[in-house]
This record gives structure tokens, sequence and C-alpha cells, in this order.
């Protein structure tokens, strides 16, 4: 299967004379902001919804296991919260790597939460991507969320982090509370 959209992502946008770019990060981006950046501030964009339909097979699932993180899904009306942030373009030689699984970059309105706006992108895993899953009851996503671990460590980890980042947003998604809701309790073994 090859969903490396690296290359494809290098040759979407051309920065030509701009120095700095608005990223808008509405999963692990939020939470894992591993990467040099000029400002950070909340934000959100129009006109989509946060879902767990992407599979992950490089960070938090396996190729014969994939887990799942989130993707943007097209929704009239919709408002979807997260983190926006400055950044040069040369960053992006990383962050295409980091969402290489599927995630194509794409132009979007940002709103700041004082209601001013400014173009940047943002990384969408569409459903044309070999790694999409897609759709399914909230409590099969969560136990497959549950089951799931990869080299970035365990998919639940990857859903309550991102929970508690919109918590500490002051956002609720829904989507992610539905899941945190159907997840099974953690057998994992608690070490002192």
């Amino acid at each position: 299967m090859d969903i490396d959209t690296t290359a494809v992502n290098r040759l979407r946008h051309r920065f030509g004379e701009h120095e700095q770019v608005w990223l808008f990060g509405y999963g692990s981006l939020i939470f894992k902001a591993d990467f040099a950046y000029l400002e950070r501030k909340p934000a959100s964009i129009h006109g989509h919804v946060r879902r767990f339909w992407q599979g992950s097979h490089d960070h938090r699932g396996t190729p014969d296991y994939p887990g799942r993180v989130v993707t943007l899904a097209p929704q009239a009306g919709a408002t979807c919260s997260g983190m926006a942030y400055l950044i040069r373009p040369d960053v992006f030689d990383y962050l295409d790597h980091r969402e290489k699984n599927g995630y194509l970059r794409f132009s979007t309105t940002l709103t700041f939460d004082d209601g001013s706006n400014a173009q940047g992108l943002v990384y969408i895993a569409d459903p044309d991507n070999a790694a999409y899953l897609g759709p399914a009851a909230d409590a099969a996503i969560a136990d497959q969320i549950a089951a799931a671990s990869g080299p970035s460590g365990r998919n639940r980890d990857y859903l309550t982090e991102l929970a508690d980042a919109l918590d500490l947003l002051g956002k609720t998604d829904p989507h992610v509370q539905a899941l945190i809701d159907c997840l099974p309790p953690d057998s994992s073994p608690r070490h002192p």
C-alpha cells in the first residue's frame, strides 16, 4: 500500500515570497507541536467536522492493525476548533513527513478567537487515500482505538490527549466525546 503523500504535498503549494504561513491543527497538532513556530493561537475553520475516519499505519497503529486518527469531513454549517500556528515554509519539510500517511495540504480560511481571519493551510486525509477507513459506529471506532498501538504510542492516548487539549481550549467536540464515552477501560498495567 503506497500512501506516502510527501512528494505530492511538496508540489501542492509554492510559497514564493511568503516568509510565514498559518497552519491549522485539529488533531495531534494541537497537543504535540514538535516543530518550530513563530506564533500559536486558538482558531477554527468552518464547513468541516473532525472525525476519526483515517487509518494510522505509521504512528498510532501498524500496517497489519491500523489505529484511527482524525481527519476533516465536510459538513455545511459546522465549525471545527483547533490551534493555528504561524510557521516558516521550511517547517513543511518536517510536517509533510509527519503527515505523510494519506494527508494532503489544502488552503483554508482560519477564524481566530478575536473574530479576525487569515488564509492558511490544513492537512486533510480525504476518502480517496489508501489509508482512509471511513465512518463506523462509535463503539467500533473506540474498540479499534483501544486495541491499536504504533511507533508513536497507543492510539487510546491520542484520543484522550486530543480530548484533554480541546478541554484546555474550552471546546467540546461531540464526536471526540462520544468516543471517550465508548472507550473500554484501560487494562494496561500502571507503573508507579
